[in-house]
């Protein structure tokens, strides 16, 4: 069942935690790490029952990485990255999933979706070449799918595809190193002139409209939900989880500290109390918006019913929203953390905090676009983005 899986993760995580400065100094995950992710069966989680996997409740998914993130954050971002690969996937030509999975059912993916690279049609396909940049946990993944523009014949974009590209055929470059989500690994991902038959290129059209070649293999309700909701609450969630383990780490420490400028242990002071209510609220508040949205989109799509523009709008709003609110809860823990935070050390809030400032920085949770979509749906007007 799905619950055991999450049941492994949380006695994973005290050993995750143990390593987070490791996954720091080696720029990404422990090999040790991963493979323990996939003993629990993370991985397999939103993978299609078609090929071992458990099409699971997406709550369930999101639920573990946040505990995951707690634990340490680049693990968590990149478990969360990883992980939600095979949902896309499903949504390939099953000619494409059996090529990635047919032979090991336990085949990872990686991705950059950004279009920085070049599509040109060809007879069958695509020949794709360029460099794709910010491809989390990819020395752990045997594929890649790839962000791309297509041109007309007059070179003018018409369409966006994601290209499914085996590690055979791209070569990863080693250029990682930030002051936050240190060990995530996200290197570039370089292409030349490779050939990828159409049935390994999705467009963004049919995946927006729910209508992909993967349903003819994969039913269950998992694969319709909205693209948009699935990744970006991916890309919050993680983020989420690190400001709720530096949150009890925060506390942790303010039981023991003793604040010699005012005499007074920390945790007696008021102000301090203040902050803490504060952080706490925010920190819960994404959480429960995050797991409402996907839940209620996952319940209609069990009962076969269309999910809402308004839904998916608010989805994107709390997902923007969720970012936001763990970032200023950080602040506001870190502003009062004490001059030991900012020490060169594997401190916890600190390096929450610089974690989940480099996550902020992410396209997914760029907030005005988000917030737009639900202001315009909320006042009746059509909402023509993609990422709705």
């Amino acid at each position: 069942m799905a619950e055991d899986v999450l049941a492994a993760i949380r006695a994973l995580a005290p050993t995750l935690r143990e390593r987070a400065a490791e996954a720091e100094e080696l720029r990404r995950v422990p090999d040790t790490s991963v493979k323990e992710l996939e003993d629990t069966g993370f991985f397999q989680l939103l993978q299609p029952k078609a090929f071992g996997g458990r099409a699971a409740d997406p709550v369930v998914f999101y639920t573990a990485v946040k505990e995951i993130a707690k634990a340490c954050g680049s693990t968590g971002w990149v478990a969360s990255v990883v992980g939600v690969h095979p949902w896309h996937v499903a949504l390939f030509d099953p000619r494409a999933q059996q090529e990635v999975w047919g032979q090991d059912p336990k085949t990872r993916i990686a991705s950059s979706y950004a279009p920085t690279g070049k599509a040109t049609p060809v007879d069958g396909g695509f020949k794709l070449s360029g460099r794709w940049h910010f491809s989390s946990g990819c020395d752990h993944t045997q594929w890649a799918l790839l962000g791309c523009l297509v041109p007309d014949a007059d070179g003018n974009p018409v369409d966006m595809r994601t290209f499914l590209i085996p590690r055979t055929e791209y070569r990863i470059d080693d250029v990682w190193d930030t002051v936050g989500l240190r060990g995530t690994g996200s290197n570039d991902v370089v292409v030349e002139d490779v050939f990828v038959p159409e049935h390994r290129a999705l467009s963004f059209g049919p995946v927006t409209a729910l209508q992909v070649p993967g349903h003819e293999l994969n039913d269950e309700p998992l694969y319709r939900l909205p693209y948009a909701g699935v990744f970006t609450t991916t890309i919050s969630t993680p983020i989420v989880g690190i400001a709720e383990g530096a949150y009890e780490a925060y506390l942790d420490a303010t039981r023991q500290r003793f604040r010699v400028s005012y005499g007074q242990k920390v945790a007696e002071d008021p102000f301090a109390q203040v902050r803490i209510a504060r952080a706490g609220s925010d920190i819960d508040a994404s959480w429960l918006q995050l797991s409402r949205n996907i839940a209620e989109m996952y319940d209609l799509a069990r009962r076969g019913e269309e999910i809402p523009m308004a839904l998916r709008t608010r989805t994107r709003r709390d997902q923007v929203l969720a970012t936001e609110r763990s970032v200023a809860a950080l602040d506001l823990l870190m502003e009062n953390a004490g001059g030991n935070a900012m020490r060169t050390g594997p401190h916890p809030v600190q390096r929450a905090w610089r974690d989940a400032h480099t996550g902020r920085g992410h396209a997914a949770n760029d907030p005005e676009r988000a917030l737009v979509m639900f202001g315009q749906s909320a006042l009746g007007m059509d909402i023509h983005d993609s990422m709705a």
